[in-house]
């Protein structure tokens, strides 16, 4: 199978589409067509239309994609340069300080290079993810992507929208601390204020009280938000209304802040799938655009695994530091791959 995408609820549904693809600007009448794009969206035409669409278990995953007995991969990881992410790290800081903006994600991505084994066995893990995360993958001749995520962007039905706030991490454990810490508090009700502010345009908004997330050995800040639509609204329309929020991108996110929030993810060569939108849409018209963090991305022998950080005014180097080490790790342990 030359190209295929994954898309896996958190209650286990999930398909999996063979390319050739058709792709489309709208997402089609009939759905079972999967969303994908870069962060930048700067595909015009994000929604997939697989030509055979399979609902696959994680028992029939190994022959619909035809693993063949592949091998765990074997990853040789470098250690991550702190140079150029403690440089943007600084830079952002000063204009958080000088109140130019609010937040912002840069991103440090860990590579490494693929020494025995095929990534795509790693889609068994992200079929078996727990069940509050989200699994997505999309997979070419020589590369791809793949991961589990615990933030959803958005799910439609009809006239009712979905979304949550996620920001805010900390190791499980340190929950007391974790519950008053100013700083991480601040970061995500950050969030909440961008996605109700985006989200009232639609129409009325509902929040439920900032509760814990603990998934893959994190633990996030995360406040539900639902939105009772005036109108029925066409998903690839909702994408670039709240993609990025600031839980990954930048606030306020006006085209300067965006411009360079693009510089920095450039300068620390950020793989594009990260932070990026990614959905399915199911028969029923039922729309779920998830957020592809957690994951890793491979071309050819090059291995990649992002984590970004969201830079407020609170914040300091080391515990940022440590926060994307966590993260790293948390990846590498969802994937059942050692470091």
């Amino acid at each position: 199978m030359m190209e295929f995408a994954l898309f896996r609820l958190p209650d286990g549904r999930a398909w999996l589409g063979e390319g050739p693809f058709t792709a489309l600007a709208a997402a089609p009448a009939g759905g079972g067509a999967f969303y994908v794009n870069d962060f930048d969206l700067s595909d015009p035409q994000p929604w997939k239309v697989p030509a055979k669409l399979h609902s696959i278990t994680p028992e029939s995953l190994g022959s619909t994609i035809h693993l063949n007995g592949a091998q765990t991969p074997q990853i040789n990881w470098a250690k991550p340069a702190t140079e150029w992410f403690k440089m943007a790290f600084r830079r952002i800081r000063r204009e958080v300080l000088a109140k130019r903006i609010e937040k912002m994600v840069p991103v440090l991505t860990e590579t490494g290079t693929l020494v025995s084994g095929d990534p795509r066995r790693l889609l068994q893990a992200v079929m078996q993810a727990p069940a509050n995360m989200w699994g997505y993958a999309h997979v070419t001749e020589n590369g791809g992507f793949l991961g589990a995520t615990p933030e959803l962007l958005f799910k439609t039905h009809d006239q009712s929208l979905e979304t949550m706030a996620l920001a805010g991490t900390a190791k499980p454990g340190h929950q007391d601390a974790f519950l008053t810490d100013v700083k991480e508090i601040e970061e995500h009700e950050i969030v909440v204020r961008y996605l109700t502010e985006q989200l009232q345009t639609l129409g009325a908004v509902s929040r439920q009280p900032r509760s814990l997330c603990e998934t893959a050995g994190l633990v996030h800040f995360q406040s539900s938000l639902s939105v009772k639509l005036r109108e029925k609204v066409d998903p690839a329309q909702l994408v670039p209304l709240l993609h990025p929020t600031p839980a990954v991108g930048c606030l306020p996110r006006d085209e300067a802040a965006l411009a360079k929030l693009r510089e920095y993810r450039q300068q620390l060569k950020v793989p594009g799938f990260f932070g990026s939108p990614f959905g399915f849409i199911e028969n029923n018209g039922t729309a779920h655009v998830v957020v592809a963090i957690r994951g890793i991305g491979w071309q050819g022998d090059t291995i990649s695994l992002p984590s970004g950080c969201g830079i407020v005014g609170g914040s300091a180097f080391d515990h940022e530091w440590r926060e994307l080490r966590l993260k790293r790790e948390a990846v590498l342990r969802l994937l059942a791959l050692h470091s």
